[in-house]
Formats: C-alpha cells, structure tokens, sequence
C-alpha cells in the first residue's frame, strides 16, 4: 500500500483536515506525541484496531490507550471522580496515563477489559489533529511487539512505510514513556513510573499509591 507522509509541522489546514476525516473514518497513521511515537486510529473502529494489532504483532490480550483531545472528551467516555480531577488538573496535557472504569458511552472501548487507560497528550499537532476528528484515538507505541520503542523517524519510515495509511514526522522524540496509574482501584496503583514521578503522583494525589 501507498504510505502518505507528512512532516507534522508542514501540514497546511487542508492537509490536516483530510487526515483526521480519513482517520475518523478508519485510517491507520503513526504520529508525534509528546513521549514517543504512536501508532493510532479512530477508537470506535473495530476493523482498523484490528490492523494495528496485526501491524504491531500485538497480542490480543494487550490493551491499547485511549488518546483525547481534551479532559472533557475524557470525561465523556469514563466514570470521572476526585482523583482523575486532580490528576487532570496538574497532568494533562502531558505524559501521564490514568486508568479509570469506563461509562456507558465509553463501554464500547473497553474490548473485554476492565477499565480504560486515558491520556491527554502534551503535542499540539496531535491535539489539532483529534480535534479536527471529533473524536478519540485508540493507540499504542509505535513499534512491532516485543521490540524498543521508536524515537527516530528513519525508524518509523523503515518499520511502517508500506504499512499505515499515514505517517506524520516529528523529529526525533524522547525515549521516555508516560507513567500509567490505575484508579480503578484503591488505593490508586502505579503501574509504570515514566515521566511523571511516583512522589509528584502522590503530593497531587494527597495520598500514598501502591
């Protein structure tokens, strides 16, 4: 297949429009974010989440993140509380991913999991590009499964040019992945430490974390 790719900040506004509709409409594209690089789609769309696991060698039993525009589109999809508010508040935009029980809107996201992993990321391209969407980005790092996270775009050329529907290049990124703690559970746990520190977590929080 014919990759399009695009460095992400040479899109013209016509550019970005016809990606996000194509993306909304099932489109596979690898992009920036402000960790390292991700592989995404539309989240409701069943038949293209299935490609990123087939692209990735991802086994089925691993979970893809959710990735939103914005806290309120957050908030549409999950069961908000107290402590997603403050996390919310100090995080996002940023490198932090929260775990929380999905509503009813959000059911269909859940694929067989318990809960949804939500993030809000920090790069303003992707921001725009979601926000264009109308919606969010069902995604995980953009790398076959097993293999080092990708920071370099020769990388990501030599891995999924061929492969996605679009890739956007945004120069060389930073190797270091969000933290991920789960609030679907008490006390909250701290499944990864990333950029976001354990102690800056629980100063926020107000409390301990497992």
């Amino acid at each position: 297949m014919k990759t399009q790719i695009f460095n992400a900040a040479d899109l013209t506004d016509v550019q970005l429009a016809r990606a996000a509709q194509d993306i909304a409409r099932g489109a596979v594209a690898v992009f920036p974010t402000d960790t390292v690089y991700g592989i995404g789609t539309y989240a409701f769309n069943e038949e293209s989440i299935s490609r990123i696991y087939a692209l990735k060698n991802r086994p089925a039993g691993s979970a893809l993140q959710i990735l939103t525009g914005t806290v309120e589109q957050a908030k549409a999809i999950t069961q908000w509380g107290p402590q997603a508010q403050k996390l919310a508040q100090a995080f996002w935009p940023g490198a932090l991913t929260v775990i929380l029980p999905a509503n009813a809107a959000g059911q269909p996201l859940l694929r067989g999991f318990a809960a949804l992993g939500i993030r809000v990321p920090g790069n303003r391209f992707l921001v725009e590009l979601m926000t264009q969407m109308g919606g969010a980005l069902a995604s995980t790092s953009a790398n076959l499964h097993g293999q080092p996270t990708l920071t370099q775009e020769k990388d990501i050329l030599q891995t999924f040019d061929g492969k996605a529907d679009y890739i956007f290049l945004g120069g060389t990124l930073s190797p270091v992945a969000s933290s991920v703690i789960n609030l679907a559970q008490h006390p909250a746990h701290l499944i990864r430490e990333g950029a976001v520190s354990r102690a800056r977590l629980e100063q926020v929080l107000g409390e301990k974390i497992d």
